[in-house]
């Protein structure tokens, strides 16, 4: 059995192509600036081949989250299916030089490793061409005593459930983390995702998930209120830990009664959004697994995202929690 760590993701793990782009070159792959479009394989080959400079990064988010809590000084583990191809090795050498515990081998047979064409425009927007692949080939019988152990917390992402194991092996993994005493948190992944999976995502909640990170629209979808302040009536009771995070506006996080009203802090030059949750995520779970309030959790991840919405990626870079005053 793994050695317990602090922090065990479960997602689909996926590669990062990123590269600067014109709007020609957008225009001639037909992708919409901003849009975010799942491709077949084919297709994946056909725009690698015509892209130029570009950056690979283990992505998902995650992923993100758990890179990110390693590099704040957490253990940290990830389970996700790659394939064993070129950019299979690379999600596994980059989460590895984290210090994250690995505990899939990649596969042998199956789709090739998903990967996240991220095509960045002049003005920063991202517009992605994304194949699944690989990820979508996690399975049941990768979920056990020894690959889940006793972390801390897992961290379930919301987008497993569209894969055709999916909801099976998070009510394992819940299953497994609920017996060896392990708390279990979920991401919601984004608000499509929630509409999906409405009724699993609360029965979840209503039974074994204890911590819930979600947007202000995740939130609104999950509870089918029209306003976010609804949200927060419709929450009194349950004794999950919910938290939220509402872009400029801050994050709001409930326990118990309890809530905490975290500000956004300010930032002149926004240059990439994408994966301020997921290092926001990162930063409140470093906190909360080394026992600090929920105040302070708050503020680290607040800390975490504003930094990551500075520059291009999602990446919490190595030595972050140095430059962390409180």
């Amino acid at each position: 059995m793994s050695e317990p760590v602090h922090l065990l993701g479960i997602s689909n793990a996926i590669v990062d192509i990123l590269a600067h782009v014109d709007d020609d070159f957008l225009q001639q792959i037909g992708a919409p600036l901003g849009s975010m479009t799942l491709i077949d394989e084919a297709r994946a080959h056909e725009i690698y081949a015509m892209m130029g400079q570009a950056t690979e990064m283990s992505g998902g988010s995650v992923a993100n989250t758990v890179a990110g809590f390693a590099n704040l000084g957490g253990s940290a583990a990830y389970i996700g299916k790659v394939r064993d191809d070129q950019l299979g090795s690379i999600f596994e050498h980059d989460m590895r030089s984290f210090g994250v515990d690995i505990r899939l081998e990649p596969a042998s047979s199956g789709s090739p490793t998903a990967r996240s064409h991220v095509l960045i425009s002049a003005d920063g927007q991202r517009t992605m061409q994304t194949y699944l692949g690989a990820c979508t080939e996690l399975a049941i019988a990768d979920i056990n005593i020894d690959t889940v152990a006793a972390p801390r917390v897992i961290l379930l992402e919301g987008y497993v459930w569209d894969i055709p194991e999916g909801p099976a092996l998070c009510d394992e993994a819940m299953r497994i983390a609920k017996t060896n005493g392990t708390t279990v948190s979920i991401s919601l992944s984004d608000s499509f995702c929630v509409d999906r999976h409405r009724d699993a995502y609360m029965q979840a909640v209503q039974s074994d998930v204890d911590i819930v990170f979600a947007d202000e629209d995740e939130m609104i979808a999950l509870f089918q209120c029209d306003t976010f302040d609804n949200v927060l009536k419709e929450i009194v009771g349950f004794d999950n830990l919910f938290v939220m995070t509402r872009s400029e506006k801050g994050s709001v996080i409930v326990k118990d009664g309890d809530t905490v009203v975290q500000a956004a802090d300010p930032v002149a030059n926004v240059i990439d959004s994408t994966g301020a949750g997921d290092a926001y995520t990162a930063g409140f779970l470093y906190a909360w697994t080394h026992d600090k309030s929920l105040a302070e959790c708050a503020r680290l991840g607040t800390f975490c995202g504003t930094n990551v919405i500075q520059q291009v990626g999602a990446r919490i870079e190595d030595g972050l929690l140095s430059r962390y005053s409180g």
